[in-house]
């Protein structure tokens, strides 16, 4: 929980209304989340991961009271995505093991369609023992800089959370990287390349007067 423990790497972005800005902010945002709470992968289905919303203190509450959303002038809230892989090694040694047993029990090598049928049971069966992986995010939000931080390391995640936001809220997210405040503030880009002084390279200026008192 990197909002509440400690520093790590996070994105930083302006967020923007799409439309006027909802008169009842905290309903708005728990009716939001709500929406698009997370919800625990379906063993019987084909689906190997779940992404969504959860509170910042619990990743299994989904309830967003208002109590447990705003911190003073912060909402802080959390995305939580679920992975369920099978191990390829335990797949492989069911398979072989069923094979084994249907060649004893019928003094002939399992056909293709057998194999391929036992393969989604097995599959089916492994996916019931299996523990998804748990990653979860936090987001802040500063109500009165309208500034939010996503606490995430991978773009392609950060990425994800911050499309999840805005289909949730109707909302625009300008990230305030330096590129970026420079083109809001209207500054050239390039003014942002590093000087000849950080770069340890002379100015001219530095090498003429070095060369006059040689």
């Amino acid at each position: 929980m990197p909002v509440l423990r400690g520093a790590v790497t996070f994105s930083r972005f302006r967020v923007e209304h799409a439309k006027e800005a909802p008169s009842d902010i905290k309903r708005w945002l728990t009716r939001g989340l709500k929406a698009h709470a997370f919800e625990p992968i379906d063993r019987r289905s084909e689906d190997d991961r779940a992404a969504g919303f959860v509170e910042l203190e619990n990743a299994d509450a989904v309830d967003f009271s208002a109590g447990r959303v705003f911190y003073g002038e912060y909402a802080l809230f959390s995305f939580r995505i679920d992975s369920l892989k099978v191990p390829a090694a335990a797949m492989k040694a069911e398979l072989a093991k069923w094979s084994a047993n249907f060649e004893q029990e019928n003094d002939r090598p399992a056909s293709r369609g057998e194999k391929t049928q036992a393969k989604a049971q097995i599959k089916q069966m492994l996916r019931t023992r299996a523990t998804p992986r748990t990653n979860v995010l936090d987001v802040s939000w500063n109500q009165t800089t309208q500034q939010m931080q996503i606490w995430a390391a991978s773009r392609k995640v950060v990425e994800e959370i911050v499309i999840a936001l805005e289909n949730a809220l109707s909302l625009k997210f300008v990230g305030l990287t330096p590129a970026a405040i420079a083109q809001t503030s209207g500054l050239d880009e390039g003014a942002l390349g590093p000087t000849a002084e950080l770069i340890g390279m002379d100015l001219p200026a530095t090498a003429e007067v070095a060369h006059g008192e040689a």
